[in-house]
Parts: C-alpha cells; sequence; structure tokens
C-alpha cells in the first residue's frame, strides 16, 4: 500500500493522540516452519504459525507456491490470526511451499518459505523372511528392510517375543542409519527369531517387521579371522553449526574386534566428545569449525585391523552480525542501511520493500549487502527487510524507515525561558526545533535583529553564541525558525549576573586518627542567586547528612564549612567544595592526610629454629603515613592464655628492620608467632599468626615440683610429685628419676618411671622398716638426656598395726546407763605409725557376738559408754589403730551398771515467794528395791526467758532461793541417787510478785501465765542446811 506524502506528514501526530504507542511498523515474532504430515496420519488439519507485532496491529495474507491463498475457501483454508490453519491436507493438494505476509499502515513484511509434505510409509512389514544360517563364530547382518527414508526413525529388534530386546554390546549393535542388527560373532545363545521394529520420532507410530530366524549350520565351528567393517560413516559428511554429530563404526570379526577412534590430523578429542555403546558410535555435540576434519575409526582382534576414514565438514546457515534499525530522516536526506550475516558457505543478500522485490535505480543501490538511497522523498517511507541465504537456509531482518516533512516546530525542543549568565563568561543560546528539512534560523534581542560578528557568533545548529558577556547583553531573545514547509520562533529571556568566588577555601591539614577538624569554604556571590554547596571526597560526591557519625555541617548560608569528627584513615583523601549557582560553579581542594598507627605487618615467617629460639622474618604492613618505630614480638602456645609478648635480640626491634630472634623459649613447644608495630600514634593490629612450628628437643631443665610421700601399706615406700606440665618436658621419651635411702645412709636406690603423668612411685621391700625416715628427691629425664633432681626432702615409710594392746584397762560404773573405761596410751614406738585413736569394744553378759565398738582421738586415754541397761554387768577391751589398722585386743575388764534411779518423782511441791527469795517443800521419794537409793535432790530453776536452767543440790526436802521475783519463775525438783537422777517433779510457775508475800503449790501451776516481756535478773542462791 503507498502514502501520500500529506499521510507520512501527519502520522508522526497521530501515534500521539490519546496517549497511543508510537507508530511501529511489522517485525515477525514467529515464522512458519517445515511441516511433515506423517503417513497414516489422523489429523484432519495442519496449522502454519506466523505472528508479528506492530502498531497498528499487522494484518495477514499467505502465499501457496507464489500465489495468493484465498481465505474465504473455508474447506481448505483457515485464518487464525495470523496462523493458516489447512484443512484435510493431502498428497494431491496442499503440499507445497508457504510465506506468510504480515503488513500495517507503515509497510509489508514477508516470511521465510516453509515446505508442507508427506511421509511415505516407513514399514518394515511384508512378507516372511528367510532363514539365515550361519556357523558358530561367523559374523551375520539381519536387515531391516525399511522403505527409504522420509522423517526421522529409530531402530530396535526384538529377540523372540516382545518385550525381550535385543541387548546391544561389543558383539551386537543396531545401526540408527541403516536400521540392520549386526552381530560380530554368532554364539549359541544367539539362535531364535529376531523382530525389527520401526518408531517414527515425529509421530511415536511403531511398525514390526516379519521374524528373521537365525540358526546355526551343522557343519562346525568358523575358524578366526580379521575384522571387517560393515558399519561406516560416509567419506564426506556435512555437519551444519551448533548441531549434534553421530558417527557409526562396526565390524564382524573373530574374536569380537575392539573399536577405537582417532583424528587423523592427530589432535586429542576435545572433552565433549562422547564415545557411545561400547565405543560403536562417537557423539560430538554442538558441532563447531574446530571439530572439522577426517576421523578414523579402527577395528582391531589378535588376527588383524582395518580401517574406516571420512570428513566432517563444517557449514552454518547464515546468522546476524549486524541487524537493521528503524530510521527516521527528512526528506533530501541519504540513507545507509548495512547488511551483515556470517554463514558458510558465504551468505548472498536480497532486499524486499513493503514484502516485494526492491527496484534498484540511479539514486538505490546495492552494494555486497549495503543498501544506499540517496535524495529520499516521502516515497520511500515503508518496511524493508534484507535477506540473507546460502545453499543451508536464509535469515531475515526487517526496520521501517520513516522519510518525514515537516515545518518548524518548537513544542517538542522548546527554547529555555529564563537563562542566567555570568559577567565576563560565554552565553550558548540554543534553537533546535523539530523540522524536516533542517530549519535556517535567524535572531533577535529584544526588537532589533542581531548580525553574525565580533561578539556574537550563529551556530551551524541555529544556536546563538555571544563572548564575554556584560550586563548589556541582558534581555529578550528570539529565534526565528524557517523552512520550505513553513515558519516558526521561541524566545528566551537573559539575565547577566555577577561571578561568584571563594573568599575561604580549604587547606592542606595533617592530622591523626581521632581528632576533629574543620574543612573551610567561605563565598562571595550575587545575591540573585540561589547557592548550593557540595563536598566530593577523592572524586565522589559525599553525602554529609547521610554519614552523621563524622561529618557535619556547620557555619551560615554562605558557608559550606565541614566538620569532620573522629577523624579515621578511611578519611584521608582529597576533598573538593563546589559551589554551584544557576549561572556558575566555583570550586578548590584540599588534600587532608590522616595518619594512624601502624596496619599489621605481612608474610611472617619462622626462618629456623632452635631448642630456645627462633629466628623471624617479616615484610612491612602499610604504616598509616606515620613511620614505623618499632617492632613486637607475640607467641601462643597450646599452654599459655593467649597472646604473650616474648623477648627477643635485639631486644628493642627498630622500625627499619624486617627480622629478629626470639628467645628463652620452652624447648618441643608448638609456637605461633605474630608481630606487633608501633609508630608515634600507637601500636598497630597484630599481623596474622605465622605457621605453627615446634622448638627442638633438650634434655629437661626444670625437676619436679612439692615432692613427698608416705603413707601406702605393709613394707611400702610412697614417693609423690606434681607431674611435671608439658610445656617443661622438653622433647620425647619424658620420664622421671626416683632415688630415696634410709635417712642416715650413703647410697641411693634408683629406679626410673616412664609415664609423664605418673604422679607417685610405691617401693615395696619386706626389708623396709615400719614407719621410718627416707631421704628421696626425684630427677627427669628425656631423649635428650637427664635433667635435675628436685631437692632432698624425708619422707616416712609406710605404717603397721600398732605392735601393743594398751596396759592398765580399767572399767568404772559411772550410773545406770554409764560406765567410764580408762587405759595407759601405748608406747610411740609401739604404735608403728601415726596413732589414730583407740577402740573400745563392749558388751554385756553373754553376747559378745553383737558386741558395740566406741573409738577416741589418739590423745585420749578413756571412754565413756552410754546407753547401757541398768543394774548389769558389761565387759570391755581397748585396743589402738593407725593409718595401717589396729593392734592387739588389751585385756577384759568387767564394770556393773549401778540400779535405776527411781520412777516416783519429788510430790507435792509446795513453795512461798517474798520479793527477795523463795522457799520450797516437797515430800521424800521412797526408791524400790530394784532402785538405786535416794541420796538427795536436785532444784533446777530458770526465769520464763531463759533455755538454761540452774541446779541447786541438797540432801533435804526443802530448799531456800535467794532470788529476786522480778519475773516469772519455773522450777522442777529431780531426787539423785548413784544410779542417776530420779524422774522429774510437775514444773511450777512461779509468777513475778506484785505484792508482799506469794505462795502456792504445784496445784496452782494452770492458773499461771507467762510475763508478755523478760527482765534479765541476777540469781544469788542460799541453800539450807545443805551441809548441816
Amino acid at each position: 500500500m503507498k502514502l501520500s506524502w500529506q499521510l507520512w506528514t501527519l502520522l508522526p501526530f497521530l501515534g500521539c493522540l490519546g496517549g497511543e504507542l508510537p507508530l511501529q511498523g511489522p517485525v515477525f515474532v514467529r515464522e512458519p516452519s517445515d511441516s511433515l504430515v506423517p503417513a497414516g496420519s489422523q489429523d484432519k488439519k495442519v496449522t502454519l504459525r506466523c505472528e508479528a507485532r506492530g502498531n497498528p496491529s499487522p494484518h495477514y495474507r499467505w502465499q501457496l507456491n507464489g500465489s495468493d491463498i484465498n481465505p474465504s475457501l473455508e474447506y481448505r483454508y483457515k485464518l487464525s490470526g495470523g496462523n493458516l490453519v489447512v484443512m484435510n491436507p493431502n498428497r494431491n493438494w496442499g503440499a507445497g511451499s508457504y510465506q506468510c505476509f504480515a503488513a500495517n499502515s507503515l509497510g509489508t513484511i514477508v516470511s521465510r518459505e516453509a515446505k508442507l509434505q508427506f511421509a511415505d510409509p516407513d514399514s518394515p512389514a511384508g512378507r516372511a523372511r528367510s532363514t539365515v544360517s550361519v556357523r558358530e563364530g561367523q559374523g551375520v547382518v539381519l536387515l531391516c528392510s525399511a522403505a527409504p527414508r522420509s522423517t526421522e526413525l529409530s531402530y530396535a529388534w526384538i529377540f523372540n517375543e516382545y518385550p525381550s530386546f535385543v541387548d546391544e554390546n561389543r558383539r551386537r549393535f543396531v545401526s540408527q542409519e541403516t536400521g540392520h542388527l549386526y552381530i560380530a560373532k554368532v554364539e549359541p545363545s544367539d539362535v531364535g527369531n529376531y523382530t525389527c521394529v520401526v518408531t517414527s520420532t515425529v509421530t511415536a507410530a511403531r511398525e514390526q517387521g516379519s521374524p528373521t530366524p537365525l540358526v546355526l549350520r551343522p557343519d562346525g565351528v568358523m575358524g578366526e579371522y580379521e575384522p571387517k567393517i560393515e558399519v561406516q560413516f560416509p567419506e564426506s559428511l556435512p555437519a551444519a553449526k551448533g548441531s549434534t554429530v553421530r558417527l557409526e563404526c562396526f565390524a564382524l570379526g573373530n574374536p569380537t574386534p575392539q573399536i577405537t577412534w582417532r583424528r587423523s590430523d592427530g589432535l586429542p578429542f576435545p572433552r565433549k566428545i562422547k564415545l557411545r555403546k561400547f565405543s560403536a558410535v562417537l557423539e560430538i555435540p554442538d558441532f563447531q569449525q574446530e571439530d572439522a576434519g577426517s576421523y578414523e575409526c579402527i577395528a582391531e582382534n589378535s588376527r588383524g585391523r582395518n580401517v574406516a576414514r571420512g570428513r566432517l565438514t563444517y557449514y552454518a546457515k547464515p546468522h546476524w552480525v549486524q541487524l537493521l534499525r528503524d530510521v527516521e530522516t527528512a526528506v533530501g536526506n541519504s540513507l545507509y542501511w548495512e547488511c551483515r550475516a556470517s554463514g558458510k558457505p558465504k551468505a548472498s543478500y536480497r532486499w524486499l520493500k513493503d514484502g516485494e522485490a526492491l527496484v534498484l535505480e540511479e539514486r538505490i543501490q546495492i552494494e555486497n549487502g549495503a543498501l544506499t538511497i540517496v535524495n529520499l522523498s516521502v516515497a520511500d517511507s515503508g518496511v524493508f527487510q534484507c535477506i540473507a541465504e546460502n545453499k543451508h537456509g536464509l535469515a531475515s531482518s526487517s526496520a521501517k524507515l520513516k522519510v518525514v516533512a515537516s515545518a518548524p516546530d518548537f513544542s517538542r525542543t522548546p527554547m529555555k525561558k529564563l537563562v542566567r549568565a555570568q559577567a565576563g563568561s560565554e552565553l550558548g543560546l540554543e534553537c533546535e526545533p523539530h523540522a524536516s528539512p533542517r530549519a535556517r534560523a535567524s535572531w533577535r534581542k529584544d526588537h532589533a535583529t542581531l548580525l553574525d560578528g565580533g561578539r556574537i557568533s550563529f551556530l551551524k545548529d541555529g544556536g546563538l553564541k555571544i563572548a564575554n558577556v556584560t550586563k548589556a547583553d541582558a534581555g529578550t531573545y528570539t529565534c526565528v525558525a524557517e523552512n520550505p514547509f513553513g515558519k516558526a520562533n521561541d524566545t528566551t529571556r537573559v539575565v547577566v549576573t555577577d561571578p561568584t568566588w571563594i573568599t575561604v577555601a580549604p587547606s592542606n591539614m595533617d592530622v591523626s586518627v581521632g581528632e576533629s577538624v574543620v574543612l573551610p569554604c567561605q563565598v562571595q556571590h550575587d545575591p540573585l542567586l540561589d547557592i548550593t554547596f557540595t563536598w566530593y571526597f577523592n572524586g565522589v560526591l559525599t553525602d554529609v547528612q547521610k554519614d552523621g557519625a563524622h561529618f557535619e555541617k556547620v557555619g551560615g548560608s554562605s558557608s559550606g564549612d565541614v566538620m569532620i569528627r573522629n577523624i579515621q584513615l578511611k578519611h584521608s583523601g582529597r576533598y573538593v567544595c563546589v559551589v554551584q549557582t544557576g549561572v556558575d560553579s566555583v570550586s578548590s581542594a584540599a588534600d587532608l592526610i590522616v595518619r594512624g598507627s601502624p596496619g599489621p605487618p605481612e608474610n611472617v615467617k619462622v626462618d629456623e629454629i632452635t631448642a630456645t629460639t627462633a629466628q623471624l622474618s617479616w615484610k612491612e604492613g602499610t604504616d598509616n603515613r606515620s613511620p614505623v618505630t618499632s617492632y613486637s614480638v607475640q607467641a601462643r602456645t597450646p599452654f599459655s592464655v593467649g597472646w604473650q609478648t616474648v623477648t627477643t635480640v635485639p631486644e628493642v626491634i627498630d622500625g627499619k628492620a624486617h627480622s629478629a630472634t626470639v628467645v628463652d623459649l620452652n624447648p618441643w613447644v608448638e609456637y605461633e608467632f605474630r608481630i606487633v608495630a608501633n609508630n608515634k600514634i600507637g601500636g598497630g593490629e597484630p599481623s596474622l599468626p605465622s605457621e605453627k612450628v615446634r622448638t627442638e628437643e633438650a634434655a629437661p631443665e626444670v625437676p619436679p615440683a612439692e615432692v613427698s610421700g608416705g603413707g601406702g601399706s605393709r613394707s611400702e615406700l610412697v614417693i609423690t610429685w606434681d607431674p611435671l606440665p608439658e610445656e617443661l618436658q622438653n622433647g620425647e621419651g619424658f620420664g622421671y628419676v626416683v632415688a630415696f635411702r634410709p635417712l642416715g645412709v650413703t647410697n641411693w636406690i634408683q629406679t626410673v618411671v616412664p609415664s609423664p603423668d605418673t604422679p607417685r612411685y610405691v617401693f615395696r621391700n619386706e626389708s623396709i622398716v615400719p614407719f621410718s625416715l627416707y631421704e628421696v628427691k626425684v630427677g627427669v629425664y628425656n631423649n635428650k638426656g637427664e635433667g635435675p633432681f628436685s631437692p632432698v626432702t624425708t619422707v616416712f615409710s609406710a605404717e603397721e598395726e600398732p605392735a601393743v594392746a594398751p596396759s592398765h584397762v580399767s572399767a568404772q560404773s559411772l550410773s545406770s546407763s554409764e560406765i567410764r573405761v580408762s587405759w595407759n596410751a601405748i608406747p610411740w614406738k609401739s604404735a608403728n605409725g601415726h596413732l589414730l585413736g583407740y577402740e573400745v569394744r563392749f558388751w554385756s553378759s553373754g553376747q559378745e557376738a553383737a558386741a558395740s565398738r566406741v573409738t577416741v582421738a589418739a590423745s585420749q586415754t578413756s571412754a565413756t559408754l552410754h546407753g547401757l541397761r541398768g543394774n548389769l554387768a558389761y565387759h570391755s577391751t581397748v585396743r589402738a589403730y593407725n593409718s595401717a589398722g589396729a593392734g592387739p585386743f588389751s585385756a577384759t575388764v568387767t564394770a556393773t551398771t549401778r540400779k535405776t534411779p527411781p520412777s516416783q518423782p519429788p510430790g507435792n511441791v509446795v513453795w512461798n515467794a517474798t520479793d527477795t527469795k523463795v522457799l520450797l517443800n516437797w515430800e521424800p521419794v521412797r526408791a524400790m528395791e530394784n532402785e538405786s537409793g535416794v541420796t538427795g535432790y536436785k532444784v533446777f530453776y530458770r526465769t520464763s526467758s531463759q533455755r538454761t536452767a540452774q541446779v541447786l543440790s541438797t540432801n533435804q526436802t526443802s530448799a531456800e532461793l535467794l532470788l529476786p521475783v522480778k519475773e516469772d519463775y519455773i522450777i522442777e525438783v529431780k531426787a539423785t541417787t548413784e544410779g542417776g537422777d530420779g524422774t522429774s517433779s510437775e514444773q511450777i510457775r512461779i509468777p513475778r510478785v506484785t505484792n508482799t508475800d506469794a505462795r502456792g503449790s504445784t496445784s496452782a501451776i494452770s492458773h499461771v501465765h507467762p510475763a508478755s516481756s523478760y527482765i534479765p535478773i541476777v540469781l544469788f542462791l542460799t541453800v539450807n542446811a545443805l551441809w548441816g
């Protein structure tokens, strides 16, 4: 469809109405591709797909073999969008070459050709197959008998019955090129029926042939013979770029041949090449030009070898190196469109315009695929296609040419309404209206026409330049643009201002980490102009507000001063203050040097190691702009708590040194070292640790500590010590030398303890005198030699049980429940050790088997037996004991406990109290025959606030207590006997005296109430006739 130049002039504006998308010629999104209708297909239609984008939306038409298709013939064709549906195709009609045309108001494009074909039936079916008879060991080929291939097929063979398929291995191979089954050497297990199965990879339809019987001949076994290659690839095989190439090679032979591959030029196979089916198939994925060349297949067995050769040649369909791009230009201009594609063989080019071959004329020329059109007119507008093709295929690229003609128009590129210029500067005014062809510009200032010359220059693009601007240049400037299609103008107002200059600029500074500095930036500027300050750090715009932790803007509106707080190394660099107004910009720079403690030294190495020294070297790290004054060395071992500073030679390492010797190390210890650099600012970060190294071995230098001993069993000498820590063992094979001798003996007895963790040694000998003094010392050794001994100390040998029993043992009855047993201590020498105590064994008559025991300390020579029964004979014996055991018992002694005290309590206790004393009377206690006789009485008394009672003894049945009765008293009375105290009377409570006289008895106790508060008192006691 041809458009008039007037319509082409309007098209740019039509696309902008209502916010629509910009106009675009048709561009293919999807082009039709070849289609093959399989034999016996049940589909009643074939769809050829075509889709293009554009604005307005494209419409479509199709051609078959160069002739337009009429979609109104619905019984044959149907158009669905851009897709063409071919109804009920068959061999008599429908086959051929189809092309899709997509068009809109901007032009037409045509697709590549797509062929619609009908496949022939590829069936191995037919009449019955003859029996194949071979000798054992002979090779055989079973033919599939498929028709010539017209579609993609895959082959397999059934052995006897479905689904038992032939397994491929070194001896059996199914070719996907011929479909035949190859058996290199027949064996008895191969006898049976073989059926070829052909499957279409397009439709998945499967055809099965007639079985072929395979039998063995009865006339013997076939002898060995050299390989005979039956399956081989062509002598020349073209392969497409990016395709997967498969070369087949299989040989018959006895023994079964071995298949190998190689390139004839001797080059190795790239890693992408794969060998399939036991090396019968060589697969080359993503075929490229470097894969082309001669390939050899070698079949070899013990009888000989055979070689098949073939050449792979490389080809590539055209593909674009440079695509066409839309062009919009003005009438009268020239067009140059280059169309470049690569391919092998080299592509040829042809051009289409709106789906038709481009007609060449004097102003339209094609050279090496490039299109040139001079003196363009609106009629040249349209959609152009460049088609690159070779014998293997084609590629198409399309683009829109839009030739426009329009009057000048400032609506899309208006002039600035206001332009500010600085006095003394150069002023440039733009005038770029949209116009085709380009408009010619003229200028006015206010109402006066400007002429080109002097300070005023007219630019080729229509702009205006004024040099060395003055205040008189302020005013309104008008640009008048004109071309053959019309005239337009636009204006701008120019304001001339004074220049901006920096009054206080930042200066270079040298600071240390942690300080705070101010970078000044103060200006003088035209008061009519707004001013902004920006800072750049090392060329990058800095957001002062964002980094508030360190940066802060200070000063007034005409100041851009910036304070940097707690300055860090990262703040070192060049700072540029940029001051901008609407017309000019000034800047000033300063270098800020921040000095800090050194960075970590690098590459710390241990160059030499001995038993106690290590030679270190390192490389200097960053000095952070302050020279290193010294280094220190730190070390860490598995036994240290963190890193420790170590002694070096020299003791102070100069900052220019890069090596030092560490001394006073422990032998045979694993060390890591690191270096810390120091400068005037302080100590820096430590380096990374060196590799772990172990010092050399040396003889031990430190003896064990805390050497002691003692204890143990009979005839033993126990010697103990604190095991030496691993870091002091100085080497492998570490152990202890234990030396000892009886006190006063000259010669030492020595023994070796080879375990470094052992803390004791026990010497056993029957000749050891119990609890005798020995001198002992413990030394150390390792594979490098012996170390020092510990200082000599004395220990006792093991104790034995005491040798004698206590003497002068006696027993005395104390009461009805207590007996005291006494004895003389045994001599020190007879104790055979540190005496721990004595054990008293006691029992009543006839109860020795159930005897009880009490023990007392070694310092005691008596023991009181408690909880005994009254009026009963008890037998006792005593023995001494120490840590080794108990000695012999003494002779048995006997004592009888006294009778039990009376069970009757004192009765009818009567009291009479004044403000200074209390008088008590009670009835006497009469002991029964089996009870101890009464020898006296005990009066127990206390105030109600006291917990412990005081005791008054008397042999009378009365008592007088000199008591200031200021608070309640509690009183009890008991009879006393040789068998102990009797039963207590009832408690009586004597209340605080409030008058001059009070009396009572035990019967009045229940009427006495305790006082709410208690006052401490001093008791004065008088006992009447206590000794009378």
